[in-house]
């Protein structure tokens, strides 16, 4: 996996400008590059797909409470499946909000 994000992010390098090379054979851009790749193809993927079921959660609870309006404790339930599906909303957006502001930060 890594060797994939290497390559394409030394692929992207060549696309974008020429290849800075230092006198240790490294690139100047290739960090910038790799770290841009896992963002995008791993790190923002993983959030999307935690933030689906976060949803998904949440109105399964809503169907639970509309669905056991005349029990009690199955309404409670319910409530609780809503309760966790904002809480992992509300994370999943904090998370890709922390994700952007570092790389913001650091320029990417």
């Amino acid at each position: 996996m890594i060797d994939f994000l290497v390559s394409k992010a030394y692929a992207q390098q060549r696309e974008a400008t020429p290849v800075v090379v230092s006198p240790g054979g490294g690139s100047s851009l290739s960090f910038e590059n790799l770290f841009r790749n896992i963002n995008n193809e791993i790190i923002t993927p993983i959030i999307y797909l935690l933030l689906t079921l976060a949803i998904v959660y949440f109105i399964w609870g809503v169907f639970d409470f509309i669905r056991n309006a005349d029990s009690a404790e199955k309404r409670t339930d319910g409530y609780k499946h809503m309760i966790w599906g904002i809480v992992g909303i509300f994370i999943m957006v904090s998370a890709k909000g922390i994700v952007n502001l570092i790389l913001r930060s650091m320029g990417l």
